[in-house]
């Protein structure tokens, strides 16, 4: 079994005006930009990430995400409310699931007491 490993996404960063701005990251093990231009393209150094982010598309992603940085936020407000309400939902289907596997023991313990025979017969002796 071998180590893959896997390329970071590609965040813009925020200038003084709380702009989305390109910085250049530290690409260790590639790095994916999620702007669409060259779908699951893997940029494998910083030369070829900065010419990428030269690219028209890519400008254009990064214009679009300053235009809608209040959709981004409430997005993300969104998101974190599913999360906190999916982490519930597992909470209780968990302790459902406790609760079942509790009463299946039991009921299996039952079971086993009185299918269990109060005597045993040798066959082998019976005449």
């Amino acid at each position: 079994m071998e180590i893959s490993l896997t390329p970071d996404t590609y965040s813009p960063g925020l200038n003084d005006k709380c702009d989305y701005v390109d910085c250049m990251p530290v690409i260790r093990n590639g790095i994916y930009c999620p702007c669409g231009s060259r779908k699951d393209k893997i940029y494998e150094n910083n030369s070829k990430f900065q010419i990428h982010t030269k690219s028209k598309k890519h400008q254009k992603w990064l214009e679009n995400m300053n235009h809608n940085k209040s959709n981004y936020y409430v997005e993300s407000l969104k998101q974190k409310e599913l999360v906190e309400t999916q982490q519930q939902i597992i909470i209780s289907l968990e302790n459902q699931l406790k609760t079942k596997n509790l009463t299946v023991d039991y009921l299996t313990k039952q079971l086993t007491i009185i299918t269990k025979p109060e005597l045993t017969y040798d066959l082998l002796d019976i005449n």
